[in-house]
């Protein structure tokens, strides 16, 4: 069994925002699994957190139409605001920091405009961000009229990846001196698919299509090996989040609508290498976002406004019972031990 007590940061959307949220929420996973408040501080809309790889400076963005994003100092006693500043961009809904700390990249649902700000020796924000801007559109005139920018990952050789759901594909950013638009361009994705989360292991990318439920596997020079549906059921399904279990044997994705998640295993040899495994019961609705910390999985379910408690037994998970009630919970961030 897992030891220690994890500590937990949630964000999510506030009054003014589209929910009923706080802020951003501090919780403790206590003796028999309890999870307990510790903090709370006031923040409009943090629907999405990062942490410093080393510094204890967590990140935020405000997903508003005037974009913003904000640093708070990481302490469980309560998230103190350090700095604040401008997404560039409409609604953003992702960010993410580099391995070294040295570059932080945001991800603009609104228009679509990608953001990288260079991060000083404290953490905090050093000077403007550059501002990549993007145009394209997909086949869904409802959901894909123009670029929507939803989730940047940092991959090896100093590349930042961002799925644009609106116009079905990976951006790509290469991180010298200054960031830089990819010499190769963007990946193309299934037109339609709607890319929206995504995570690699050693050799492969796996990445959620919100539009079209799919998984799409590709290889590490972005091949496709195959494409796999993401839930057993027949209703309609906007995936959400996507990851890795930390050996690398399991691929977990979240399904808003059937409020389940997948799981699959992950196998070596051709083809897509997905078999599925379970899919379980969320514990409650719309499972926006799910973090894994040793045996446990805590799933922030938006609609009904619980962070629930998922316990991995051979890498599928079973409830525990124990929710925690919190306004409609976007992410939930495991701080490290």
């Amino acid at each position: 069994m897992t030891t220690g007590y994890d500590v937990l940061y949630i964000g999510g959307y506030t009054p003014g925002t589209g929910g009923s949220g706080a802020g951003l929420t501090v919780v403790r996973r206590e003796e028999g699994g309890v999870l307990k408040a510790l903090a709370e501080t006031t923040a409009p809309g943090p629907s999405f957190l990062a942490l410093h790889p080393r510094l204890p400076v967590l990140y935020a963005v405000l997903e508003r139409e005037e974009g913003g994003v904000a640093a708070y100092s990481a302490d469980p006693d309560g998230p103190g605001l350090l700095a604040d500043g401008s997404s560039g961009g409409s609604y953003p809904c992702h960010l993410a920091v580099d391995p070294a700390g040295k570059w932080l990249a945001v991800a603009n649902y609104g228009d679509g405009t990608v953001a990288v700000y260079r991060l000083g020796s404290s953490g905090l924000f050093d000077g403007r961000p550059r501002l990549f801007p993007h145009q394209g559109h997909g086949p869904d005139p409802a959901r894909q009229a123009e670029p929507h920018a939803h989730q940047a990952v940092f991959g090896p050789g100093r590349v930042l990846h961002v799925s644009d759901l609106g116009t079905d594909e990976i951006r790509r950013h290469l991180l010298a001196a200054e960031p830089e638009l990819h010499p190769e361009g963007p990946v193309r994705l299934t037109p339609g698919s709607g890319p929206r989360h995504m995570v690699r292991d050693e050799d492969r990318w796996y990445v959620a299509g919100e539009l079209d439920g799919m998984v799409t596997v590709l290889d590490a020079e972005w091949r496709e090996l195959g494409r796999v549906r993401a839930s057993g059921s027949a209703g309609p399904n906007l995936v959400s989040h996507i990851e890795l279990s930390a050996d690398g044997r399991h691929l977990y994705v979240a399904n808003r609508g059937p409020d389940t998640i997948a799981v699959f295993a992950v196998e070596a040899g051709a083809g897509a290498g997905l078999v599925p495994v379970a899919e379980v019961g969320c514990g409650g609705l719309w499972p926006r976002h799910f973090a894994l910390a040793g045996e446990h999985m805590y799933v922030a379910n938006q609609r009904s406004d619980t962070v629930v408690t998922l316990l991995l037994r051979d890498g599928v998970p079973e409830p525990t019972g124990e929710a925690f009630q919190v306004g409609s919970p976007s992410c939930v961030l495991v701080a490290p031990a």
